[in-house]
């Protein structure tokens, strides 16, 4: 399983589809049948509880047609306790955790018009652990 953290616009999608075709994110949650991204912030923690349940769904999964050995999560994980349900799922279900921090070192888009003060309380809150 593959954890990435922070940077909006930075690639984490782009990145992660390269590892697995299985990819799940919160915004997930937030896209409609048409592709449309339709925020709502006030469903963030939903969003968060479909991604934790998207992933375990994937790992429980037992299809010859799917590999479901690696699962990419790709979320702007900020701080560590939130990727406690991960870490619990990878331990219930036998995967290892690889944790990524993707940079925006190329310049890359917002791609969900977050505004700049969201980005800045992110970068604020931002743990790395070495």
């Amino acid at each position: 399983m593959l954890g990435e953290c922070l940077e909006l616009g930075s690639g984490k999608t782009t990145f992660a589809k390269t590892i697995s075709p299985i990819v799940v994110e919160a915004d997930q949650y937030f896209t409609d049948d048409k592709g449309n991204y339709i925020f709502d912030g006030s469903k963030i923690k939903l969003a968060h509880e479909y991604c934790r349940a998207q992933t375990e769904a994937w790992m429980i999964t037992e299809d010859d047609q799917i590999n479901t050995s690696k699962v990419a999560v790709s979320n702007t994980f900020t701080q560590e306790w939130e990727m406690e349900p991960y870490f619990e799922l990878a331990k219930k279900y036998g995967y290892k955790v690889f944790s990524l921090i993707v940079e925006n070192r190329h310049g890359g888009v917002n791609q969900h018009n977050v505004p700049e003060d969201k980005i800045e309380q992110m970068k604020t809150r931002f743990e790395l652990k070495l």
